[in-house]
């Protein structure tokens, strides 16, 4: 065995002399131990879990046990820790005639035959990067893509074949010698060490295995057969003989095979992975000129948006970059906002984290400190108090003595937080020009999307450039707009792709033809050419570079393609940095250094070394020193990577350890942020706990006007309660969610749409099954809403007088006056003037209370000055039209107090513009429409009335 050239391979030479110093050859490296390396002087975790993997598998490949302290001899559960899904394309190869042979060959003779058979085979596909996983009987079992992936995983699987076949035929034995091979790909679940001794190794568990042997199994005397997951990754690099659909034993439905002829005759590397389906490449200057006129035009007063499109790894966060780069000497204002795709239902979360880092925010501030910070940063543009409360709410920092309290309603706290953050957006425009910067817009939540449609409305009189970047799939609504510019990015050309290999090279050298083989593998996606050429640059066996470095993909498998890359670096970091990678992308795209400390079953020192590893490998980004360091993957699909390799059982064990840590050592964010608690517990398959958190996130979202939010959470929550047997918690549970549901679903689609009315029933359903009352009340009151504003008036009749009977029956002060309310609004609607003036008459003899302010969040609106708005038409209707009047001021008063939009829109229509109407006095109508749209905004349901 070449030592020197096995280390090489692994880029560890350095260690070469220190193995042969101490007498280390091919008897003694099988047996090497973790702390037998530690005495050779391997120091980093890092090259001692290369190391140990590549022993592994030269002892796999020789059938001999692993070494009683190693700790793939560990137990069986430990052994178990170590499986992971991924992507593995898996090799079966047989001997042919090897039965015929059994029956007319001295047993010694066999033996030597299928011995050499097996050698040769594992030594081909051991040059190709394949790893031999088990020996079975006549067969060899081959996986390529575990335990190291590599980003043309496929097609060394398919060279490897072709060249096992010619290897096999080239054994001198007395009879020919010739083989079967069969190739799929798919995802497994690989790595459970089973069995002991000689018979240990490394399993394989989906359906990929069995299609591979299955194949092998139709194929002809040295045939290659693959099947169609296979050939999608191979492009033309292959000449392939397509057999239709096969019937095979133990797959349910046919599979269609294609048969390996050789390798084609195509020039180009770049037209055989994309055939004729080739689109005009162009670079990243023109597009970088256009951003820099825009930016002329709005330094200029004359506001610009830019819509970035592309695919994702294309390269939009790169021309920013470029942006920012080109303007560094430019006096400017940058803005940066990111989105998260663990954060689409998490209200204004790219603006809170923007002023969070901009405020430089420390976890050990007080609010005292924070609301410094804050103050410090809005002086310039901003010195309203009530814009600093606003903003300080915003970002859940307490204010109390510090700024008087916010008297709003949730939607009028809502629109003056807007208010707030265009004029702290004015101020900054006021100062020097503004680049502002919105990236990942697929993953915004719905309340940054309203501020987002009036920023881009805004910033056209202003000198702000806005960037806006998305991927393809994201619905470009502004397009339309004069001052806004749509560009999508396509894929660079050649010269270009080799510009920026040698940008990532730097001041190191690779051959020319190396540069040409990465430019054509990676079909002008930046990131593709980025990463394989960090990943060539980290080989340092240069022959291996050229044979073994290809990409194999067509433009239909880039994700698969990239996510093979994306491993191949992941494994080479070695087993401690993946896994804490992989705790990384459980938590989410960004995780904080002891929240990651707290989650991770690893020590301090291997965690920040293995975190250290992936900073260096620039697979992650750190922000501040390590205790406080926050962290950010690269790119969102190097976190997606990382958590795809995890099996459910160690994702749900994550998830609920990252939950269990934010509850102990974040329990604010319990308060502040509960659907992120929420969608932990969830991914942990803790569905009760999930479920509460649910609940919480949908109620404080609707608590801030974010209605679409909390739809979102209150459904999530009510589809995993759905899931849980029977019970009468079950049924209470429910009834709090669709209780919840009522509001944010009739401000969010109008109190008539049947959404609504289809919670307030099953809310009333629940109340009669558990014999509620307490709730009941609200819940038909509820349905009454719905059946009004839906033209259901017999039927709002109806709930009106059973809300009445259960008044009746409990004497409760309160159920009285929403039963008057109810039954006087549904007679009037039904021109029974007479008895609704008598029904809203008792109105005035129920006094307020201070404890009647929470009436108008239970029901919606203040039933003291609603019901007096209805009785004021019914005067009119009387002809009292002075009763009327004086009925209309005193609703006035009480939606006054009340100080809560619906009631105020309710009033103001009814009693206002309606009435106005009706005594003829059209000049106070303008007033009132005017009014109400100052107060409520034209997204108010209520306005439809």
């Amino acid at each position: 065995m070449d030592l020197g050239g096995w280390l090489r391979r692994l880029g560890l030479e350095q260690y070469e002399a220190a193995f042969r110093e101490n007498e280390i050859d091919d008897t003694v490296l099988p047996n090497l131990t973790a702390e037998d390396l530690k005495d050779l002087g391997v120091g980093l975790v890092g090259h001692r879990r290369k190391l140990l993997d590549a022993i592994a598998a030269l002892r796999a490949e020789a059938g001999t046990p692993a070494p009683l302290s190693d700790a793939r001899s560990a137990t069986c559960k430990t052994a178990k820790d170590t499986a992971e899904r991924r992507q593995v394309t898996v090799m079966f190869s047989d001997l042919v005639g090897s039965t015929s042979l059994s029956a007319r060959m001295d047993p010694e003779d066999l033996r030597e035959i299928i011995s050499a058979y097996q050698t040769c085979v594992a030594d081909t596909v051991r040059r190709f990067g394949g790893f031999v996983a088990k020996y079975m009987g006549d067969g060899v079992l081959i996986y390529f893509g575990y335990p190291q992936a590599h980003e043309d995983d496929a097609e060394r699987a398919v060279r490897a074949g072709l060249e096992a076949i010619g290897a096999v035929g080239a054994l001198e034995f007395s009879v020919p010698m010739q083989t079967r091979i069969g190739i799929a790909t798919g995802l497994v679940v690989v790595g459970d060490l089973i069995g002991t001794g000689s018979a240990l190794e490394q399993a394989i568990v989906g359906e990929t295995p069995n299609l591979a042997a299955r194949l092998q199994g139709v194929a002809k005397p040295n045939a290659v057969i693959i099947a169609e997951s296979t050939r999608r990754l191979l492009g033309n690099l292959f000449d392939l003989a397509d057999l239709g659909l096969q019937d095979l034993k133990g797959i349910d439905a046919p599979t269609r095979a294609w048969a390996v002829l050789q390798v084609s005759s195509v020039e180009s590397r770049f037209e055989a992975l994309h055939g004729s389906g080739l689109t005009e490449l162009v670079g990243r200057q023109e597009e970088l000129d256009l951003l820099l006129r825009r930016w002329r035009r709005a330094a200029s007063g004359e506001g610009q948006v830019v819509l970035l499109a592309g695919e994702p790894g294309i390269g939009k966060s790169r021309l920013i970059a470029a942006l920012q780069e080109r303007l560094q000497t430019e006096l400017h204002i940058g803005l940066r906002y990111f989105c998260s795709p663990q954060r689409v239902d998490s209200a204004f979360y790219p603006i809170v984290t923007q002023l969070e880092r901009a405020a430089g925010f420390l976890r050990e501030d007080t609010p005292e400190a924070q609301l410094d910070k804050l103050a410090a940063l809005l002086v310039s543009a901003s010195t309203q108090q009530e814009d600093q409360a606003l903003l300080a709410e915003l970002l859940s920092i307490p204010f109390k003595g510090r700024f008087p309290p916010l008297q709003l309603t949730p939607r009028g706290k809502k629109e003056k937080t807007f208010a707030a953050l265009l004029r702290q957006l004015h101020g900054s425009a006021r100062q020097r020009p503004v680049l502002m910067l919105f990236e990942d817009v697929h993953w915004i939540d719905p309340s940054s999307r309203e501020l987002l449609d009036l920023v881009v409305e805004r910033v056209q009189h202003l000198p702000v450039l806005l960037v806006i970047t998305f991927r393809p799939e994201f619905e470009r609504i502004w397009a339309a707009q004069a001052h806004v510019t749509m560009l999508s990015l396509s894929r660079l050309d050649r010269r270009e792709g080799a510009a920026l290999v040698q940008r990532v090279i730097g001041e190191g050298t690779l051959a020319s033809d190396v540069v040409s083989e990465i430019v054509e593998r990676t079909d002008g996606v930046p990131l593709f050419l980025e990463e394989l050429t960090k990943a060539v640059l980290e080989a340092d066996d240069r022959g291996a570079r050229t044979a073994h470095s290809r990409v194999s993909r067509t433009a239909l498998a880039i994700p698969a393609t990239l996510q093979a890359s994306l491993m191949a670096r992941l494994d080479r970091l070695g087993s401690p940095a993946k896994e804490v990678a992989q705790v990384g992308a459980a938590i989410g795209r960004e995780f904080s250094h002891e929240l990651l400390r707290a989650v991770a079953q690893r020590n301090s020192a291997e965690v920040d070394e293995a975190l250290d590893q992936l900073v260096s490998a620039e697979l992650i980004f750190r922000r501040a020193m390590p205790a406080d360091a926050e962290y950010s993957f690269k790119h969102a699909l190097v976190q997606d990577a990382a958590y795809g390799t995890l099996l459910r059982g160690a994702r749900h064990k994550l998830h609920a350890g990252i939950a269990k840590a934010l509850e102990r050592l974040f329990p604010e964010r319990a308060s502040i942020e509960p659907e992120l608690l929420a969608y932990h517990f969830t991914e942990a398959g803790q569905a009760e706990t999930a479920i509460s958190y649910w609940l919480k996130a949908g109620r404080r979202a609707a608590e801030r006007s974010a209605d679409e939010e909390a739809v979102r959470h209150l459904r999530r929550g009510l589809e995993m309660l759905m899931t849980l047997p029977h019970s009468i918690q079950k049924d209470q549970q429910e009834l709090e969610f669709q209780l919840a549901l009522g509001t944010p679903l009739a401000a969010q689609h109008g109190y008539g749409n049947p959404l609504v009315g289809a919670a307030r029933d099953r809310a009333i359903a629940l109340c009669e099954k558990l014999s509620d009352t307490e709730h009941l009340l609200p819940s038909l009151y509820g349905q009454y809403g719905y059946c009004i504003a839906s033209g259901r008036i017999p039927k709002a009749l109806e709930y009106s007088r059973r809300c009445q009977s259960l008044a009746a029956h409990t004497g409760d002060r309160v159920a009285r006056l929403i039963a008057h309310r109810a039954m006087g609004a549904s007679l009037l609607e039904m021109g029974e003037f007479e008895a609704a003036k008598a029904q809203l008459g008792q109105i005035l003899a129920i006094d307020r209370v201070e404890t009647d302010q929470a009436l108008s969040v239970l029901y919606l609106a203040d039933p003291h000055a609603t019901g007096l708005a209805y009785l004021a038409l019914s005067l009119w209707a009387l002809g009292y039209p002075d009763q009327a009047v004086a009925a209309r001021q005193k609703a006035i008063k009480h939606a006054l107090d009340a100080n809560h939009a619906n009631t105020s829109g309710i009033v103001g229509i009814y009693a206002g513009a309606q009435l106005s109407v009706l005594i003829g006095k059209m000049a106070d109508v303008k007033n009132y429409v005017e009014n109400l749209n100052a107060q409520l905004g034209s997204r108010v349901p209520l306005l439809g009335y």
